[in-house]
C-alpha cells in the first residue's frame, strides 16, 4: 500500500469509501451506464384535486430548496419541502461574497444580525495567479465562508414559523402530471415525522410497498413507505442528478465536467500558518497526462473556521479516458505541499497537518442549459436547472444571485395561473452571459488527442486576467463572480487582442471555427440583451406576465443585474 493509499484509507468520516462510491457514479457518466428510471409521467385524465388540502408548490431537495421555499411562504403560498435526509447542512463552509448574500437581506428572508450569524469566516484579499505569470489580487469576490449549518437552521425556523412544512427523510419517488394539478408519490425513509402547520396525511395514510422493494430497502436496514400528495407545482431542486432530470437529459452525455478533490486542514507552515488570504484561481503547473487525456490543474485554496480549505480541480469532458477522482486525490495529495508555501515532501507534510474533512466531487454541466421542463407544472432551479456558469463548481452563489428573479415568477405563475410548460420555462430564459463563458471553460481544457503547448493555457489565462487586472475592477469583478457583461467583455477582448494577437489567432484552431462561430452568436445575443434591458427593460408591465419575464431575461442575460 503507497503512502498516499494508507493516508486516504485514514481521513475522517470513511473518507476512502465516500470517494470509491463517487468514482463509482463518475465510472457511470464516462460509460453512459448511469441509471435512470421513469419518475415523471403525464395523463389526459383529470385529478379532481382538492383546493383545500392540495400544496400550491412542493420543492424537492431541501438543501437550496428552503430559501427558495421561505420566499414563496412568505409570499402567502402554501408550501412542502421535502428533503432526503435531515435539513441539518454540512460542515464545509460555502464561499460567496456580501453580494450575493445581499439578496437574502433584499428579500426579508434574513435580517442583519442573522446574515452575521451564519458568517463563519471572512477575508480579504483573494488572488488570481497563473503559473510563470504574475500575482493578481482582487477584493471582496468570494471572500465570505458561509455555515451551511447555521443558515439551514435559521432558514429551517423561519420557514416553519411562516406556515411552511418540511418532511425530512422523505425521497421524491415519482410524479404524474394531470390536466388539473399534480400527484406525487413520495417515499418515506426510516422515521418521518411532518413538521410545520397544516400537515397533510398521517401514519395511517401511509401504504406499504411491495416485497421486492422491502427486500432491496432492508440492504440499508430502512423501513420505507409511500405517500401520495396533491399539488399545483413542482420545483426540483434535487441537483446534478435529480431523477427528474436524468430522465429528462436522457443519454445526452455532460458538455463539460468539473472534477474536484480536496480538504480542510490545520497546521502551522507554510500557508496553513498564515491563513488569511485565498486563492481564487492558481495554476503551478503546466497540461499534465497523455495524449488521451491531457488537462489542467487549477487550484483554489480558502481560510475556514476550523482551517485552511485547498481544492485542486480540472475541466474535462466526460470521455472514457478521463482520470478518476482516486487518480486526482493522489496528484493533489503529492502537489498540495508545495501549492501551500512547504518545502518538506508531501508525506512529513501531511504528517503534520490535520485533516478536518476530504472533499471531492464532479459538477456536470450542460450547452442545453437552463434546462425546460417537458411538461407543465414542472420547474427546475439550482443545479438541477444548470442555471450557472460551466466555469463554476456548484449552484449557490447562482440561486441567490437568481433567487429575486425565480421568486417574483414563481409567485406570479402561481397568482395567474400561469403553470403551463410554455408560460413556466419563460421562468428559465436563454441567457447568453452565461452561454459565452462556454468558450472560455473550453480554452481551459484540452480535447482528447490534442497536443497543445503545456503552458499553454497558463499563457492564455495570464493575460486575459492580467488586461482584466490593468482594466479595473469594474471588469475583472463581475466576471470573477460568473457575470459577462458586454461592455466589460468587450473591452477586455479588445486589450488581450491588441497586446497579444499572435495568441489570440492561434487560440482559432486549437477551439476550432464552429465552436468561435457559436460563440459569436452568443456575443451578439449578449450585446442585444444589453440594449433590450437599457430600453425596453424599463417599460411598465404590471401585470403582463410575459413582459415581465422577458425584462428579466434581458436583465440577467445581459448581467445586468450585477451591482457593486
Amino acid at each position: 500500500m503507497s503512502n498516499f493509499e494508507t493516508w486516504l484509507a485514514e481521513l475522517p468520516s470513511n473518507a476512502a469509501t465516500g470517494l470509491a462510491r463517487a468514482d463509482a457514479v463518475w465510472e457511470q457518466v464516462r460509460s453512459q451506464t448511469l441509471p435512470r428510471r421513469q419518475v415523471l409521467d403525464e395523463t389526459v385524465t383529470a385529478l379532481g384535486m382538492d383546493a383545500e388540502t392540495a400544496w400550491d408548490g412542493v420543492i424537492a431537495g431541501g438543501t437550496l430548496g428552503i430559501v427558495l421555499g421561505l420566499a414563496l411562504v412568505q409570499r402567502g403560498w402554501r408550501i412542502l419541502v421535502v428533503e432526503r435526509g435531515a435539513l441539518q447542512g454540512r460542515s464545509q463552509e460555502w464561499n460567496s461574497s456580501r453580494l450575493e448574500l445581499g439578496e437574502l437581506l433584499s428579500l426579508g428572508l434574513l435580517t442583519p444580525e442573522e446574515l452575521e450569524g451564519v458568517i463563519a469566516s471572512e477575508y480579504n484579499p483573494v488572488r488570481i495567479k497563473f503559473d510563470g505569470g504574475k500575482d493578481y489580487w482582487v477584493r471582496d469576490v468570494l471572500n465570505v465562508g458561509v455555515s451551511p449549518t447555521r443558515l439551514l437552521s435559521v432558514l429551517k425556523e423561519k420557514f416553519l414559523a411562516a406556515g411552511g412544512v418540511l418532511w425530512e427523510k422523505t425521497a421524491f419517488e415519482s410524479a404524474t402530471v394531470h390536466p388539473d394539478g399534480m400527484s406525487l408519490i413520495l417515499k418515506k425513509l426510516g422515521d418521518r415525522a411532518p413538521v410545520g402547520a397544516g400537515v397533510q396525511g398521517s401514519a395511517d395514510a401511509y401504504r406499504n410497498i411491495g416485497d421486492a422493494d422491502k427486500k432491496s430497502d432492508q440492504k440499508d436496514q430502512e423501513i420505507s413507505q409511500f405517500e401520495q400528495i396533491q399539488a399545483r407545482l413542482l420545483i426540483d431542486a434535487m441537483g446534478h442528478f435529480s431523477p427528474v432530470v436524468r430522465q429528462v437529459r436522457g443519454d445526452t452525455q455532460p458538455d463539460g465536467i468539473c472534477l474536484v478533490v480536496g480538504t480542510c486542514a490545520t497546521g502551522s507552515k507554510g500557508e496553513f500558518g498564515k491563513n488569511d488570504t485565498a486563492d481564487l484561481i492558481a495554476t503551478t503547473g503546466p497540461i499534465v497526462g497523455n495524449k488521451k487525456s491531457a488537462h489542467q490543474y487549477f487550484w483554489e485554496a480558502f481560510p475556514a473556521s476550523s482551517g485552511r480549505t485547498t481544492y485542486m480541480f480540472t475541466y474535462v469532458d466526460a470521455s472514457p479516458d478521463r482520470p478518476t477522482l482516486k487518480q486526482l486525490f493522489a496528484d493533489y495529495y503529492e502537489q498540495m505541499p508545495a501549492y501551500q508555501g512547504v518545502t518538506e515532501t508531501p508525506d512529513q507534510v501531511w504528517r503534520s497537518l490535520e485533516v478536518k474533512r476530504a472533499l471531492f466531487g464532479m459538477f456536470p454541466s450542460y450547452k442545453n442549459s437552463p434546462l425546460l421542463a417537458p411538461c407543465d407544472r414542472l420547474i427546475f432551479v439550482g443545479d438541477s436547472s444548470g442555471c450557472q456558469s460551466p466555469l463554476s463548481f456548484g449552484g449557490f452563489a447562482a440561486l441567490l444571485r437568481h433567487l429575486p428573479r425565480l421568486t417574483d415568477g414563481i409567485h406570479s405563475a402561481l397568482a395567474t395561473k400561469k403553470l403551463d410548460k410554455k408560460s413556466l420555462n419563460e421562468l428559465q430564459p436563454y441567457q447568453p452571459n452565461l452561454s459565452v463563458t462556454w468558450l472560455f471553460q473550453q480554452s481551459m481544457s484540452v480535447k482528447p488527442g490534442d497536443t497543445p503547448n503545456p503552458q499553454g493555457i497558463n499563457i492564455l489565462l495570464d493575460r486575459v486576467f492580467g488586461e482584466m487586472a490593468i482594466a479595473g475592477d469594474a471588469i475583472l469583478k463581475p466576471f470573477l463572480q460568473d457575470v459577462v457583461q458586454f461592455p466589460a467583455l468587450s473591452i477586455a477582448l479588445m486589450r488581450t487582442a491588441f497586446a497579444a494577437p499572435l495568441m489570440v489567432t492561434g487560440l482559432v484552431p486549437r477551439l476550432g471555427l464552429p465552436a468561435l462561430t457559436t460563440w459569436m452568436g452568443h456575443y451578439l445575443s449578449l450585446g442585444a440583451y444589453d440594449v433590450l434591458d437599457r430600453t425596453l427593460g424599463q417599460l411598465q408591465a404590471d401585470d403582463n406576465f410575459r413582459l415581465q419575464q422577458w425584462q428579466a431575461a434581458w436583465r440577467y442575460g445581459s448581467g445586468r443585474d450585477y451591482h457593486s
